[in-house]
């Protein structure tokens, strides 16, 4: 956990743009001290644009969100120190930026998935949308130089939480979170095995064509 960056220095690195085509360079070492002339070699370096995928986007801004989280905490939390503990703290400090409703038992919607009208209920960040962050957050933490087993993000107490968010807000929602399982193809019959079996020739006839010979 000591060898993970710190935030700060994250955040701070200054970006460094290559443009393409460039060229440098490199002076020759002289063959002799006597010599007064040096020859130069030209290189000239092609890069290509690299373009971060849409899910590397977004794991990158919530590492930069959770980041901005821990220098803001009191007393300011270092990743090192950061434990299950502080992911539950800034999982229900996103609530506060949520969209979802999320019904009460008192509710008269409590249960249903389409109310006809509005109600004073308060508004979550959507199960989902919890699920998936904690996996973009914790990939990004072991890309940061984290080891899988300190990772706070995999800790139990978060699954846990998961879990109990996914029950109740399917209870309040009237939804369900449940997996849909994928029907099997139907599986392909040999059709050799579908003609029927031959009919054997009756005992009658066989006996007769042998007394006829």
């Amino acid at each position: 956990m000591d060898s993970i960056q710190d935030f700060n220095s994250i955040t701070t690195r200054p970006t460094i743009t290559i443009p393409l085509n460039t060229t440098t360079t490199i002076p020759s070492p002289s063959p002799s001290p006597s010599s007064s002339s040096s020859t130069t070699t030209t290189t000239t370096t092609t890069t290509s644009p690299s373009t971060l995928s849409r899910y590397e986007n977004q794991k990158r801004r919530d590492w930069n969100t959770f980041g901005q989280y821990l220098r803001n905490h009191r007393p300011p939390l270092s990743l090192s120190r950061c434990s299950g503990a502080h992911v539950l703290e800034f999982l229900r400090y996103l609530d506060q930026f949520g969209k979802t409703k999320v019904h009460t038992q008192l509710c008269p919607f409590f249960g249903h998935p389409n109310p006809p009208a509005p109600c004073p209920c308060p508004l979550r960040q959507a199960w989902g949308s919890l699920d998936a962050l904690i996996g973009r957050l914790r990939a990004a933490f072991e890309e940061h130089g984290g080891k899988p087993e300190n990772n706070p993000f995999g800790a139990r107490a978060v699954r846990l939480y998961l879990r109990e968010v996914r029950d109740s807000q399917a209870k309040a929602r009237g939804i369900s979170y449940e997996k849909k399982k994928r029907k099997r193809p139907p599986q392909q019959q040999n059709p050799a095995s579908l003609m029927p079996p031959q009919a054997a020739p009756p005992e009658s006839i066989t006996s007769a064509s042998d007394h006829d010979q």
